[in-house]
C-alpha cells in the first residue's frame, strides 16, 4: 500500500478520476491533491461536478478502463446486468448524471440493491454521495497502486 502523495500530475489523476475533468486539472495544482479533494469538489460549479462524475464508466458497461474492470469484476447473471443497464439509464435521466459507487469487488446483485436505494434519494442528496463515492475511488485505486 501506499501513502496518499503529496502531489500528482494530470495524467495521474486522470486514471484515478477516469478522466480529464476541471476537478483533475484542479486537484493536479495541489500539494495534497486526494486530501484536499473534497474542498475541492465545493470549489467547483455544479456542471463540473456532473462532468467529474460523466467521466467514470457506468456499472456494468461493456467497455471499461482496465482498472474499472477488475474493481467491477466480469460476469453476473444476465438478468442481474440487463437490469442494472435499465437502473443505470433511469438514475442519469432523473438525476442529470452518472451513478458511481465504490464497488470494491463487490457483486453486481449488491450493486444493483445499492443503486435501487439511491434512485429514492433527492437530487442534492445524490450528487454529493456521488461525489463522495468518486474520491473513495480514487484514493482507494492510489493506496493499492
Amino acid at each position: 500500500m501506499r501513502d496518499l502523495p503529496r502531489q500528482l500530475t494530470v495524467d495521474e489523476l486522470a486514471e484515478l478520476f477516469e478522466g480529464r475533468t476541471r476537478l483533475v486539472e484542479l486537484l493536479a495544482e495541489r500539494k495534497d491533491p486526494l486530501g484536499s479533494a473534497e474542498k475541492v469538489l465545493g470549489e467547483l460549479t455544479e456542471q463540473e461536478q456532473r462532468q467529474a462524475l460523466n467521466a467514470h464508466p457506468a456499472i456494468g458497461a461493456r467497455t471499461l478502463s482496465t482498472r474499472s474492470a477488475t474493481e467491477q469484476g466480469s460476469g453476473g447473471h444476465p438478468a442481474v446486468l440487463t437490469e442494472l443497464a435499465y437502473l443505470n439509464q433511469v438514475y442519469e435521466e432523473k438525476f442529470g448524471f452518472r451513478f458511481v459507487v465504490f464497488v470494491d469487488g463487490r457483486p453486481k446483485s449488491e450493486i444493483l440493491a445499492i443503486l435501487q436505494q439511491r434512485l429514492e434519494r433527492g437530487r442534492d442528496e445524490e450528487l454529493q454521495t456521488g461525489l463522495r463515492e468518486l474520491v473513495a475511488i480514487a484514493r482507494d485505486r492510489w493506496l493499492k497502486g
